[in-house]
């Protein structure tokens, strides 16, 4: 048995080794109690038979013995004795896994398992947009949320991180290094080099102008690299994320912008090259890159990987970028030459309709047959997966995982059937590892309702919302109102620019509308999804109850409340956006009646109803407020603070806008003297009908003045 008193002997010296050494130690610790009795070892021996990276675990009479020719075979082994026996499994720490110690666990004297070579050669995670993980310090221990991230990418096989975004990526590359894991780049940052406009902030970032700065930046990134074991990252892009072109002018044509890419790209591979002639080479075919190469425009050395991406929502085609979504095919074509991998996204950030905070909104399904098709057409060189913060997008990062360690080999008939068995069965094992025995079906039925509630916004089935959609929808809109609104002409109020790659119409009104058409059934999805939730949840038992909170219901809640503000923002804003022929108030709303009877006398017919506009964004940002406060609800133990930078999506900043339009409409319905609306509600104030010069109480905040409102409507 292990035991407490289990003990591992000749482990290597090397620091992967020595790292997942000590997991197992504090993993057998956490799960046996202390005790007498005496435990089996567990022991390490260099085989050169086997096969690089993988494992041997043989169990004797008196020890467990993991055979392997390198690091990473002993570390896989390592945490499948952790697994195996202890009961550990991958997503443990970020899904709260909860250990009932035992005096020891059984290893059967027979047991032999050899590990076989994962599907993917380069497989792991990009830690992007990770700003959760910079606003939470587990421990208060900057390193620690890393390190976790790195032990679970372990846990599920993989060899190959971005340990970060921009500046996060040059700080933990030496951590991931030590954890045995190769080192590759955002495809922003050529062979991971510091960005020129870092580096050099007063200089133009022109590689015509400075070609000497450039390339001493990049032989600085190999030079510091040189420790790590690196997938180079070859390309050139612009101070950021976005084309070169668009910091340098001059390159106004396609053919400009190939050939200046296609001649640092080689110069790059030179580079490398140079300094190891053995150097694993890629470059992501990314947004406009992809355009480039499809147009024949980009010369790139044939054993460089090519690295082809999805769309942020699991399609494999072209990113949407602001209006422009050209949606190209983003595979090579089947029987392809060269090497070839892949950029896809658990997660995303787009400022218009993608999931970071919360899980992808397209089915596991929809996923297990994109991947399916990556392996159809050869790309399995490289897979590198955008996992954001980790905790939030387990479940998918787990079942990607399992693809690249046992895919789903089908012909395109065949796949229809299968996809629906391989994600049933990979859930069905997911629930049992996370969550107890009792209630597991209906716990499967929740993770399985998902991608069911999420929005459908536009024509393709990929065409499905996450919390962005409710939020930057939800601020840009407001945005135009506020800095737009035409108080003649309010129905004429011209369209917001940033939102027309979703409403491309000419008024802001008109795109409210459409915007209305996916908010409001999406609304009440969530809201009979999250009453779903709570029947079960009440059926658990307190420690799964917890679990399950923690890992999928505040999920739902967040979309709750999101879609809930970004309703009432549409009906604040549809208030004022009328003209000569509109009704003021909506027959199907009780509270816009009671107002538009206790206002009259103060808005006229036809004209902007100001204080239901008031009114309505109150509600919405009590609706943004609950669901702050519901997030941070779910923050325990090692997650204190967890969500405490949520600033992407960022829901605080949703209600600190609706408080902005609350403001607004008040300008515009009770300025200048902000008294009239007062005296329709505070009692004592002068009365509605009673108009005095002289105020005899004093000026009401807008949260007073609202909380009044509510209080009248509401008896």
């Amino acid at each position: 048995m292990i035991t407490y008193n289990t003990k591992l002997i000749d482990v290597p010296r090397h620091k992967p080794v020595q790292i997942a050494a000590d997991a197992l130690r504090r993993d057998i610790i956490c799960t046996c109690l202390e005790s007498d009795k005496e435990g089996i070892d567990i022991s390490f021996v260099k085989d050169d038979a086997v096969v690089g990276e993988c494992y041997v675990i043989t169990a004797f009479s008196d020890k467990v013995q993991i055979s392997a020719s390198d690091d990473l075979g002993f570390v896989y082994g390592i945490y499948h004795i952790s697994k195996k026996f202890l009961g550990v499994n991958e997503f443990w720490f970020w899904n709260e896994q909860i250990f009932e110690k035992r005096e020891g666990y059984e290893v059967p004297e027979d047991y032999h398992f050899e590990a076989k070579p994962y599907s993917v050669r380069f497989r792991g995670w990009f830690i992007n947009d990770e700003v959760l993980f910079d606003g939470w310090k587990k421990d208060k221990d900057d390193n620690r949320p890393w390190e976790m991230a790195f032990e679970t990418l372990l846990r599920l096989g993989g060899n190959m991180t971005i340990p970060g975004t921009d500046f996060n990526a040059h700080i933990y590359k030496k951590l991931a290094a030590d954890y045995g894991l190769w080192i590759t780049h955002h495809h922003a940052e050529p062979l991971g080099a510091r960005m020129f406009a870092r580096a050099y902030p007063e200089l133009e970032a022109s590689y015509d102008r400075y070609p000497e700065l450039f390339e001493g930046l990049w032989k600085e990134a190999i030079e510091d690299q040189k420790e790590c074991k690196v997938i180079w990252n070859l390309g050139f892009r612009g101070q950021g994320d976005r084309p070169f072109w668009a910091d340098d002018p001059a390159y106004d044509s396609d053919e400009k912008r190939g050939e200046l890419m296609s001649s640092l790209i080689r110069k790059q591979y030179d580079l490398v090259k140079a300094y190891d002639s053995e150097a694993v080479c890629c470059s992501n075919l990314y947004g406009e890159t992809m355009e480039l190469y499809k147009k024949g425009l980009l010369d790139i050395p044939e054993d460089v990987i090519f690295i082809w991406a999805d769309n942020g929502f699991g399609k494999m085609v072209s990113r949407r970028q602001g209006n422009h979504n050209p949606r190209v095919y983003a595979l090579p074509e089947n029987g392809a030459a060269g090497r070839h991998g892949i950029y896809y996204h658990a997660s995303f950030y787009d400022l218009q309709a993608a999931a970071q905070m919360t899980m992808l909104p397209n089915s596991p399904e929809f996923v297990v047959k994109e991947l399916t098709n990556v392996y159809e057409v050869g790309a399995d060189d490289f897979w590198i997966i955008n996992c954001s913060n980790v905790k939030p997008h387990a479940y998918i990062l787990d079942l990607i995982a399992r693809m690249w360690r046992e895919p789903l080999m089908a012909d395109e008939e065949a796949l229809a059937g299968e996809a629906p068995e391989y994600v049933n069965a990979h859930l069905s094992e997911y629930c049992q590892n996370y969550y107890a025995d009792d209630h597991l079906a209906q716990i499967q039925e929740l993770y399985q309702l998902w991608p069911g509630y999420s929005p459908s916004y536009g024509p393709n089935e990929d065409d499905h919302s996450g919390e962005q959609f409710a939020h930057h929808g939800a601020r840009v809109l407001t945005t135009g109102f506020i800095t737009d609104f035409d108080k003649k002409n309010p129905s004429g109020t011209r369209a917001a620019d940033e939102w027309l790659w979703f409403s491309d119409k000419k008024t802001l009104r008109e795109q409210l509308l459409a915007y209305r058409d996916v908010i409001e059934p999406a609304q009440r999805g969530y809201e009979e999804y999250l009453v779903k939730c709570r029947q079960v949840l009440a059926e658990l038992p307190e420690s799964t109850r917890q679990i399950l909170e923690d890992t999928l219901v505040w999920q739902v809640e967040y979309l709750y409340y999101s879609y809930l503000g970004a309703l009432y923002a549409i009906k604040s804003m549809d208030a004022c956006l009328v003209d000569a022929s509109d009704k003021v108030g909506t027959d199907d709303d009780q509270k816009e009646k009671v107002i538009d009877c206790i206002s009259q006398g103060q808005d006229r017919e036809g004209e902007p109803d100001y204080l239901t506009a008031f009114y309505e964004a109150g509600l919405a940002a009590q609706a943004f407020l609950a669901g702050y406060d519901k997030m941070r609800s779910h923050e325990h133990g090692d997650f204190d603070g967890f969500f405490d930078n949520d600033c992407e999506a960022d829901i605080r900043q949703s209600y600190y806008v609706m408080k902005g339009l609350m403001s607004f409409v008040r300008f515009h319905g009770d300025g200048p003297h902000f008294y009239k609306w007062q005296r329709m509600f505070q009692e004592g104030a002068g009365g509605n009908k009673v108009h005095l010069i002289l105020r005899v109480r004093k000026h009401l905040t807008d949260d007073e003045l609202w909380e009044l409102m509510d209080l009248a409507l509401n008896k």
